[in-house]
């Protein structure tokens, strides 16, 4: 079974390692944050631990795809995705698996848990896959959600009003505290999975093993009723539980501005068990790889979404300077006029949380940002071509949404070509053969 370790091993080349003992609070966020554009960053010393830290596994679309062995670029990654997604495969559960190496009562101290930026309301773990199921066992959920350390037995959990936060109300207004098994170190597929947009009671354990073919194990855990993938590199076991709240935060969200203290539930942690000499993962919050992570599954629902509307779609792009979240842009094949409207009306309805998208033709390469804004400079009318959407929901995400009713305004930008007009005054200028002649004459 394929794992973290394995990963890395695959990305030597690209993997960055840092000799010199960091702290863990700020500068190992600081040198993450300098590196992980280019690099796989491990952090090989970091100040009072003897566990090294790795980050950036997730920072490039690139590392991704090679994750999952796609040859075949956007299109082929948005349909496997898709196709997990609707049509999941069942994990095995094995009797023993490398996280089970080392049991042992549970010490957060022990981990190299990281402080990120300078209001954080304390340590966090970023990159904690935490699966849940509920008292009757029929449904399981498995997503990635922020910790923050209280104290060597206790974590703060973040829950938003989704599938985890449902499993535990419910178990809540029963009076019990629900088990969760908490991963710490596993492979890209295991982490696309968990933070992709799996409707509920479909298990994203089994849309990652749809992802690795077949190839991921689960083991049970020792003190919980929960599975955790067998070559994780830590687990910790625990309960949520149903009567102790605490302030969590501020946080560091993917905008890269504070998210709001709020009162949330206590993780009470049972029991750890790891791999010999284990790699404590995380998750730079606001970096590359918190923004791809979090939007790509739902570049994925875009991609479906307007599928439905045109005839083709090229690429989608969540971008980074729009949060991973916020801002997308979609090329399409348009045939007729108001196809470039149905897109935008589309890709709103593919990802709700959307505040501003753009639509492109598909000679425009959505991950050029340069080549969108001159498709906006080219191609875009505002009296003819702005879609303004008042008063629709936000993402609670975003600062400047309305903090009484969470309403926004959104704004989509039709930038495709009029099929009114000549074709020739919108067609990009090329050099004949300019590749042929710079190899030529430049060597």
């Amino acid at each position: 079974m394929p794992d973290l370790r394995d990963f890395i091993a695959e990305f030597k080349g690209e993997t960055y390692r840092v000799k010199k003992p960091v702290s863990p609070r700020f500068e190992a966020a600081a040198v993450i944050r300098r590196l992980e554009k280019r690099f796989i960053v491990y952090l090989e010393k970091v100040k009072g631990f003897s566990m090294p830290v790795v980050a950036g596994v997730c920072a490039t679309r690139r590392r991704l795809f090679e994750a999952l062995k796609i040859r075949g670029g956007t299109w082929e990654f948005y349909s496997r995705l898709t196709e997990a997604l609707t049509n999941p495969s069942k994990c095995k559960v094995a009797g023993e698996g490398l996280v089970k190496e080392v049991s042992e009562k549970p010490d957060l101290s022990r981990l190299p848990v990281l402080t990120f930026y300078g209001r954080d309301g304390g340590p966090y773990l970023t990159a904690s896959i935490i699966a849940a199921r509920s008292l009757n066992g029929e449904v399981e959920n498995v997503s990635i959600h922020r910790l923050m350390v209280l104290d060597r037995r206790r974590l703060a959990v973040r829950l938003v009003p989704r599938h985890l936060y449902r499993l535990w109300r419910e178990a809540r207004e029963k009076g019990k505290p629900l088990d969760v098994a908490i991963s710490v170190g596993v492979h890209p597929a295991v982490l696309l999975a968990a933070s992709s947009p799996a409707p509920f009671g479909t298990s994203e354990y089994d849309v990652a093993n749809r992802l690795m073919g077949g190839k991921l194990k689960l083991v049970e855990c020792e003190a919980v009723e929960a599975y955790a993938p067998a070559e994780a590199e830590i687990v910790l076991e625990g309960r949520i539980l149903p009567d102790v709240e605490v302030d969590e935060g501020p946080f560091t969200d993917a905008t890269g501005t504070y998210d709001l203290v709020r009162r949330q539930p206590v993780i009470e942690v049972l029991r750890v068990t790891h791999r010999r000499n284990p790699v404590y993962q995380t998750i730079l919050p606001a970096g590359l790889e918190h923004r791809l992570l979090m939007g790509i599954g739902y570049e994925a629902k875009i991609w479906s979404s307007v599928r439905g509307v045109v005839p083709e779609v090229g690429g989608v792009n969540l971008t980074f300077g729009g949060c991973g979240w916020l801002h997308a842009v979609v090329s399409i094949g348009k045939q007729r006029e108001g196809d470039g409207k149905n897109a935008v009306m589309a890709a709103f309805a593919g990802h709700p949380s959307l505040k501003h998208v753009v639509v492109v033709d598909l000679d425009i390469d959505v991950y050029n940002l340069e080549e969108v804004e001159w498709a906006l400079a080219t191609r875009f009318q505002g009296d003819r071509d702005l879609v303004v959407l008042r008063e629709a929901r936000g993402s609670s995400l975003d600062p400047s949404v309305s903090p009484r009713t969470g309403l926004t305004t959104k704004l989509g930008f039709d930038a495709t070509r009029p099929l009114n007009l000549p074709e020739e005054s919108f067609r990009k200028a090329e050099i004949p053969e300019a590749e042929k002649a710079c190899r030529k004459i430049l060597g």
